[in-house]
């Protein structure tokens, strides 16, 4: 699989994707497409969790994956139930550290552990998705 950088655009039922260069600095640009997707589903009360969780794993992909390109989804699977998504094709899996208290890294999956209420991991032959749901207050 080869991916290229886009602009964002709707997928699935409904959602969003951009493909973004695999550095910490698309981590901004996460963020504003998570933003920019929870405002329009009327979801604002998951906007703080999901750019965190997002920042995260764009963080991470960054850090450890060594590929040039992630795409980053946001979807909206049913009502009330947002799936956060970073692909990239570094088949190496998420490893979550326990980092001493004085570490200044090493806690982003511990964080996305903490605020999802689910999360994993989907591996393909071209390398892997890091997922994460977060569930509205009430939602489905």
């Amino acid at each position: 699989m080869t991916m290229t950088a886009t602009r964002p655009h709707a997928v699935g039922a409904p959602g969003y994707s951009e493909t973004m260069p695999c550095e910490p600095e698309s981590a901004s640009r996460a963020r504003r497409l998570v933003r920019a997707a929870l405002n329009t589903w009327d979801l604002s009360p998951l906007v703080e969790d999901g750019t965190l969780i997002v920042s995260e794993l764009v963080g991470n992909a960054a850090r450890h994956s060594g590929c040039r390109l992630v795409r980053v989804s946001v979807r909206l699977p049913d009502r009330g139930r947002v799936c956060l998504a970073v692909t990239d094709q570094c088949p190496k899996p998420p490893t979550a550290r326990q980092p001493c208290c004085d570490d200044e890294s090493g806690r982003g999956l511990m964080l996305v552990e903490a605020m999802a209420d689910r999360w994993g991991t989907e591996y393909r032959t071209w390398g892997k998705i890091v997922w994460a749901e977060l569930r509205a207050k009430g939602g489905s």
